[in-house]
């Protein structure tokens, strides 16, 4: 299967990801202040996701970088377990990263044929 990346998919996925970071730090005060989460734990988690979210944004130029957004993906979910709320965001900002790669495909495609 051939995945081509276009300059539309690397601009909106790494607008997906961008905000994605920003949500993703924020969460660790949430997690310490509100869930009652270890420091440590909730620092790894949240800065740790907002790091992978822009390192992911930067290798957008590759497939590789798809792979590691979609991983993001469900690793945002998967901090609901820390704080709840991101069981919902986690699945929008999903929602958003597939629109994102759907959308840029179908737009770019039918302005090259």
């Amino acid at each position: 299967m051939n995945f081509q990346v276009t300059p539309g998919m690397r601009r909106l996925g790494a607008s997906v990801l961008g905000m994605e970071a920003i949500v993703a730090g924020l969460i660790t005060p949430v997690a310490i202040a509100v869930g009652g989460v270890a420091p440590g734990l909730a620092v790894t988690a949240g800065i740790g996701l907002a790091v992978l979210c822009v390192v992911a944004a930067g290798l957008l130029k590759k497939p590789f970088g798809y792979i590691l957004g979609s991983v993001v993906q469900v690793l945002a979910i998967c901090t609901g377990f820390l704080v709840p709320t991101m069981f919902f965001l986690g699945v929008i900002f999903t929602a958003l990263w597939i629109t994102a790669i759907v959308v840029a495909r179908r737009v770019e495609g039918a302005t090259f044929r």
